[in-house]
């Protein structure tokens, strides 16, 4: 027996975000990031929509990107003492994602940061409160997942917290909100998303249920990325949706190894973050070449290629997936993206740093091993080991070839 698990409301379109006037309750909490949402009237709105509905509204502001345990702490603390009956979080993936593992701790006190990564072993929430998740980005897609990363920077590790429990309850895709994004991380969130889809079609855990959302969000991403990249307020639109359903996808059939690998190198270098897109984007097509030794990938692969008809149908199966790896690389290239760790330098995202070579020399066995222990690599359709791992990762490195 398999679930299917998605939030019990999406609300999507223009003006999706007056949904928040319709709820019932005394309390809402709002929990936001560094200001775009502010900047754009868009936390306004929505503190006088719950108003309008009757709450006390309480701010929970400055939630910082890939935010850590102790934000999460505080977050929950004023949670404890405000006693809300709604968690609204906006903005995107980080202070939606810090929201669900605040909603944890707020109803379950008790609960330490290791009690929330045990996977899929989270006791039953809505005790105390409803969650409602509003993306401002066209990526992620935790407004409708099962999934929260939070980084424990002591560690220099981000740890997803996966359970069908912080599914939030009302997802609410208003395309507005991503007008708001800048080019760079338009491009990111863009690839996360592809990342998603291509991941959950070959995840262990696919269904027939999965496949259709990934492989129309897949559709989508190829008519509009490049275009939503390039300031296309329509294609935009489109491509918030297609995250969404992306997100729905990976919920469900689970991801692999290039979200192990993303998680597990994102903050494991001095010199800064490697943002959570842009590592999936480096690693994706190695990650394809790899898991295509698998025959089950394979097929599916080439099924990819045939549904974006990158390929003719009489092209052979090997050509097909050489045509999905090229398409996905391509992507890269048009989005100013590099093919490697080695090439990701600082080029105008906070926090985003150069690494160096001798430091990922001297880290990159101890990544692999985190790596092994990440939610996602149980679902990779190729069976790893630490050893493979780190092959890959040093594939990823340098752009070298796969040949194992």
């Amino acid at each position: 027996m398999a679930r299917f698990t998605l939030p019990r409301d999406i609300y999507h379109g223009k003006d999706a975000l007056a949904t928040l006037k319709t709820l019932k309750g005394k309390r809402a909490v709002i929990c936001v990031g560094g200001g775009s949402m502010k900047r754009g009237g868009f936390l306004q709105r929505a503190e006088a929509y719950l108003k309008e509905a009757g709450m006390e509204v309480k701010l929970i502001e400055g939630i910082e990107s890939d935010p850590s345990v102790e934000t999460v702490m505080k977050g929950a603390a004023v949670m404890q003492e405000f006693q809300p009956d709604w968690i609204v979080a906006m903005g995107g993936g980080s202070p939606i994602d810090a929201a669900k593992a605040m909603w944890i701790k707020y109803e379950y006190p008790e609960c330490t940061f290791d009690d929330m990564c045990k996977v899929f072993g989270l006791p039953k929430l809505r005790t105390k409160a409803h969650f409602v998740a509003i993306s401002s980005t066209s990526g992620t897609a935790t407004e409708v997942t099962a999934f929260s990363i939070i980084t424990d920077y002591a560690k220099g590790i981000k740890f997803p917290i996966a359970d069908f429990e912080i599914t939030p309850d009302i997802a609410i895709v208003d395309p507005e909100l991503t007008l708001t994004m800048p080019q760079k991380l338009c491009a990111h969130t863009g690839m996360d998303a592809l990342t998603h889809d291509l991941e959950a079609i070959v995840a262990v855990a696919h269904s027939p249920y999965s496949d259709a959302l990934a492989i129309h969000s897949m559709k989508m991403i190829r008519d509009s990325l490049v275009k939503s990249y390039n300031g296309d307020a329509a294609a935009r639109a489109v491509m918030h949706d297609a995250q969404c359903l992306a997100g729905m996808s990976f919920s469900n059939a689970l991801l692999g190894i290039v979200h192990s690998l993303a998680h597990k190198t994102g903050a494991a270098f001095s010199g800064g973050h490697i943002i959570h897109g842009a590592a999936n984007a480096m690693y994706l097509p190695k990650v394809i070449k790899f898991n295509a030794a698998v025959p089950f990938a394979a097929e599916r692969y080439a099924m990819c290629a045939d549904e974006l008809k990158l390929a003719g149908a009489e092209t052979s199966q090997e050509a097909k997936i050489a045509a999905l790896i090229a398409w996905v690389r391509k992507f890269n290239d048009d989005l100013n993206i590099p093919h490697c760790i080695k090439d990701y330098a600082a080029n105008g995202l906070p926090g985003e740093g150069m690494v160096k070579a001798d430091e990922f020399e001297a880290k990159a066995a101890q990544i692999a091993q985190n790596a092994m222990g990440d939610a996602c690599t149980g679902c990779n359709p190729r069976p790893m080991d630490a050893q493979l791992m780190e092959k890959v990762l040093r594939c990823c490195w340098d752009d070298s070839e796969v040949t194992f």
